[in-house]
């Protein structure tokens, strides 16, 4: 019979984690368990801070209950039952996943704690930058170093939470220079969020929401505005060539991360893999076709892609200079792009 470890971290992750479960479930043991909890966690987080249809202020409230509940404090039973059915088993499994929370040994808790209560803060930030927005008048961020600390609050501190986890666990890692790698896993996870930026851009104006930053808007002669209208949409593709320049930099220091993996270490190469090349390949397609901003245009990899992509990583990923040439033609790809765009 599946214990509740296997419940959680087996058939509910893979009904509410999407395509990051290829990575999760090919992790190695003893990292596996960890990043999949957490994971879980901040996707229990994440529904309550999309909850739709509840003010901002409630979803507040909540999310802060989860805070002090992942620091030991009582079980709040407050929390809004979600329409999706995996969301909705997932929010009544929450009391079985802090309470596993509690049985990881002392270390992984810690972090697990850590990069969960990172990520929340960047869901509050979410909440409270863009609680006026709305549609035809979305809210934007003013400075690039706002967007920067969005996507380390949600994306790039995972990069650290994983370094850790990793040197904690393989001991083929115990010599990797831990804080020069997480580095690296910062502007990896950064890189991926700033894709998730860029892709969403129109969806996320639609519903009053402008991550794209007025410091970057007004270096290219472009307003809010502007991103609403039709007509000058093509008036803002500086920008995403602009924002596509830092995303790239991220993915190439992905490219190190990744390669600073041993290959005896295969499960760890290819769970860290698969997510550059994805983020490379969304990125690619963003900045080749048309109609950026345009709401009834969405670009998105395709499954027999992602399932190209995963049939030849493993042999690939066996040689250094093998992987080296896959990840560099990638970038050069996604870079041919980006000049153009």
């Amino acid at each position: 019979m599946p214990t509740p470890s296997d419940l959680l971290l087996g058939e509910l992750l893979k009904r509410v984690s999407r395509s990051f479960y290829l990575s999760l479930r090919i992790l190695p043991q003893g990292m596996r368990a960890p990043v999949s909890l957490a994971y879980l966690l901040a996707r229990a987080a994440d529904t309550i801070a999309d909850t739709p249809g509840s003010p901002s202020p409630q979803r507040l409230i909540r999310l802060q209950h989860l805070r002090d509940q992942l620091n030991g404090g009582a079980w709040s039973p407050d929390v809004e039952v979600p329409q999706d059915p995996a969301e909705a088993a997932l929010m009544a499994a929450l009391p079985d996943a802090l309470a596993l929370l509690d049985q990881q040994p002392p270390s992984d808790a810690a972090d697990i704690r850590r990069v969960v209560m990172t990520l929340t803060d960047g869901m509050c930030f979410d909440l409270q930058r863009f609680e006026a927005g709305r549609a035809g008048a979305p809210v934007p961020l003013q400075a690039m170093d706002d967007l920067d600390r969005y996507t380390y609050l949600v994306a790039g501190c995972v990069g650290e939470f994983w370094t850790d986890v990793a040197v904690r666990h393989r001991p083929e890692l115990q010599a990797w220079p831990r804080d020069a790698m997480a580095a690296k896993g910062v502007a990896y996870g950064q890189a991926l969020q700033m894709t998730n930026v860029l892709r969403d851009a129109a969806e996320d104006l639609a519903n009053g929401r402008c991550y794209l930053p007025v410091e970057v808007l007004e270096r290219h002669g472009v307003q809010v505005a502007d991103l609403l209208d039709p007509t000058r949409r093509d008036a803002a593709r500086p920008v995403l060539a602009e924002l596509s320049t830092r995303a790239l930099d991220g993915y190439r220091q992905a490219a190190d991360y990744v390669l600073g993996i041993p290959t005896g270490s295969l499960r760890l190469r290819l769970a860290s893999l698969w997510p550059l090349m994805l983020g490379l390949a969304s990125l690619e397609l963003l900045l080749t076709a048309p109609g950026w901003l345009d709401p009834s245009t969405r670009v998105k990899v395709t499954r027999g892609a992602v399932y190209r992509m995963i049939a030849r990583s493993i042999p690939t990923s066996l040689s250094d200079a093998a992987l080296r040439r896959w990840m560099t033609a990638a970038l050069q790809r996604a870079d041919v792009a980006h000049r153009l765009a």
